[in-house]
């Protein structure tokens, strides 16, 4: 198994465990099947992990296929952001890469064969109407008045279809299984629908395309896969699976089987709702780092390990459940309190003049690049006259217990000098123009000779030895914590107007100055932060130092 995927322990495991034992199957092959219609997202983490890994743990092959099979809405740019998305997260290369539309005259074929053996119809009804005679929970269906068509009236019906010689929505291919089935999808399915929409692989080759209920049993069984593991929406149709395998007549039969989906506190995952927060602009692509796309997380500076870490303590049942985010975030957190490497960033800078030290003068203290890790060694941050302090490290009317910069007060100057307030300068506007601050030169990084206590410490920059950069801090893009009580038409309701904050000029310390996109830091005393990687003189909040419960 692959360092940055973990085993997840569930109760698919004991079903393959049987099936093993039994002599059921010999070898484990699994499958990530995703519509190429949109980016992956969080939910999407989880099943490929499940397959990924079950395929892993008993040494078998994992197939990444693509369900193009509605071309329509799909297309290349969505095929690579898959493949692309995946690779980084299991960190290789699956097995195989299939595409749904390499089995076409297969699934073809195959429904000319149920034509014959009298188990598929053409059917003339309009959708509305396929609907109306399906009947509903309570009651029975009614059968379609083109049912009881002759195997070569619907054969030669079925090649017409194939020809292009209909117009979309004129008939359909249907099962003929049971209208009077307790199980709705059971109730004569639709398999085929015409459809004049080029291909992004197949161009113009094909007019009608099969639906993923039919499709997807094909795929599995023509690949070789023992187990297709999937979210709990297919539960119900499963019976509709195992009948395409069983009247097709495939000699190996897959088994499908569900897990629940993945539920957050404050996120969905509605791929439809992402697209049009994208085409309206509200965010900004895909990988807006407000969404939970993988690409996103992944600007966002969230690893793969962390988002396996946060996969396997969600866990894997079958029943509801809703995940506090606050899970997610703390597995982030842990990896990078170890890995990051500590920097000093001033988000609200606020200059401060020290007036009794040397204007020319350069003075370099060593600072830990990450206490947690003595192997990543140290730095040397430049002190000088002019620094800048963060803006919230200072109060003239301080409230009770503000160990920080303030009238009449000192502060540690982290990892060098005690300064002490003397006086402020304004600007025209009122506003805080400068700090004028005097050091205790014999502090340096070490006690007050004195022996007198300080209790406050504050982070700080050089004033003429930093860089600037734009930080991005980032909020839940919702304000409801279960949105999966929210009805789609209302998730506008909902996005949270705060969800990111733009600090312009920010002042980073000159060691940033040499960071690549993608690298992650520990800012100090603020939060962990991935320098982006579309906007090259920004920084993206990954998460806060501590959780906010």
């Amino acid at each position: 198994m692959d360092e940055n995927t973990k085993e997840i322990k569930n109760f698919l495991y004991d079903i393959i465990d049987a099936d093993l034992e039994s002599g059921a199957v010999k070898e484990i092959h699994t499958r990530f099947p995703p519509e190429p219609n949109g980016y992956l997202h969080i939910g999407h983490a989880k099943a490929i992990f499940i397959n990924y890994n079950a395929a892993r743990k008993y040494g078998g092959k994992f197939n990444l296929r693509y369900d193009d099979t509605n071309p329509s809405k799909e297309g290349d740019e969505y095929v690579k952001s898959i493949y692309n998305d995946l690779v980084w997260l299991i960190g290789s290369e699956p097995d195989e890469v299939c595409y749904g539309s390499d089995y076409f005259t297969e699934c073809y074929d195959f429904a000319v064969k149920l034509i014959k053996d009298g188990k598929a119809f053409v059917c003339n009804l309009t959708s509305e109407e396929v609907s109306e005679y399906r009947g509903t929970l309570i009651e029975p269906g009614r059968k379609s008045p083109y049912r009881d068509r002759s195997v070569d009236e619907n054969l030669m019906l079925f090649e017409k279809m194939k020809n292009g010689e209909f117009p979309d929505g004129f008939c359909t291919l249907r099962a003929k299984i049971d209208m009077s089935s307790p199980n709705i999808n059971m109730r004569d399915p639709v398999i085929y629908r015409i459809l004049h929409v080029d291909h992004h692989r197949q161009g113009s080759k094909w007019c009608i395309y099969p639906l993923y209920d039919y499709a997807h049993p094909i795929q599995d069984a023509l690949e070789g896969i023992t187990h297709s593991m999937c979210s709990i929406e297919f539960e119900n149709h499963r019976p509709l699976y195992e009948w395409v395998v069983d009247n097709i007549g495939f000699e190996k039969k897959p088994k499908q089987r569900e897990f629940a989906n993945l539920n957050i506190t404050y996120t969905i995952t509605s791929k439809r709702f992402f697209r049009r927060l994208v085409e309206t602009g509200v965010v900004d692509g895909w990988d807006d780092p407000r969404l939970p796309t993988l690409c996103a997380m992944r600007r966002r500076g969230y690893t793969p390990g962390a988002i396996a870490d946060f996969i396997e303590r969600a866990g894997v049942a079958k029943n509801f459940s809703i995940v506090d985010i606050a899970l997610m975030e703390h597995c982030i957190r842990d990896e990078l309190n170890s890995t990051a490497q500590r920097r000093i960033a001033v988000l609200d800078p606020i200059k401060v003049v020290i007036e009794n030290y040397p204007a020319d003068k350069k003075e370099f203290f060593d600072v830990s690049n990450n206490p947690n890790d003595e192997s990543a060694g140290k730095r040397e941050v430049v002190f000088t006259k002019e620094i800048y302090i963060d803006a919230e490290d200072f109060s003239t009317e301080p409230p009770p217990k503000f160990f920080r910069l303030k009238p009449d007060g000192e502060v540690r100057l982290m990892g060098a000098y005690i300064i002490k307030y003397k006086s402020i300068v304004l600007n025209d506007d009122g506003g805080i123009k400068e700090i004028i601050c005097t050091a205790d030169l014999e502090s340096g990084n070490r006690s007050p000779v004195d022996g007198r206590k300080v209790k406050g410490t504050i982070h700080w920059v050089s004033a003429t030895e930093c860089i600037e950069s734009d930080v991005y801090l980032y909020d839940k893009l919702f304000t409801a914590e279960n949105m999966s009580t929210i009805p789609s038409a209302e998730y506008d309701k909902y996005l949270n107007p705060d969800s990111v904050i733009v600090k312009r000029n920010c002042k980073l310390e000159k060691a940033l100055a040499a960071a690549k996109p993608g690298d992650r830091f520990q800012f100090m005393r603020t939060g962990y932060f991935c320098k982006d990687t579309k906007n090259k003189n920004a920084y993206n909040l990954i998460v806060s130092l501590k959780d906010s419960k």
